[in-house]
């Protein structure tokens, strides 16, 4: 199996547990001498089955995440690099967001509100580290479409 079709599974089984735990929710409890919907005993059976299996699989993409080598790092640092650079994109671009709101004055007797940041410098700095970002994840996606699981 491909890492990127495991990581697909594993999008799958985060899902299903979501759906099954609401799905027990909705049948713990019933009036008296109704039957639930579906059996909960079941349905805990299958949560408990799913979570094993994401378990096991989460084990299986990390561990391949830590043997696979791109471009010198492995693919557990390269995930943790793409991660900080959302992080630094999405910082940079509320404070572009803010030192962009100047309000408007009506008369020359009103507060005038000035930018404290260079919007055009770190507009800048967040397109270059977008256009990073762009190919990083490329790299990972390519990789996780060659990579063969470590099980």
């Amino acid at each position: 199996m491909k890492l990127a079709e495991a990581l697909q599974e594993r999008a799958d089984l985060v899902r299903k547990i979501g759906e099954l735990r609401g799905r027990l929710s909705d049948n713990a409890t019933v009036q008296e001498g109704e039957n639930p919907a579906e059996d909960p005993a079941v349905l805990l059976t299958d949560l408990r089955s799913a979570i094993a299996k994401l378990e096991q699989l989460t084990a299986a993409v990390n561990l391949t995440n830590t043997r696979t080598e791109l471009d010198g790092k492995t693919l557990t640092e390269q995930i943790a690099r793409r991660d900080a650079l959302r992080l630094q994109i999405e910082a940079l671009r509320e404070v572009i967001a803010e030192g962009s709101r100047l309000a408007k004055r009506a008369a020359h007797t009103e507060i005038r509100i000035l930018s404290a940041v260079d919007v055009p410098a770190l507009q800048k700095e967040a397109d270059a580290l977008s256009a990073e970002l762009r190919k990083l994840d490329n790299r990972i996606q390519e990789t996780n479409w060659t990579t063969e699981m470590a099980l």
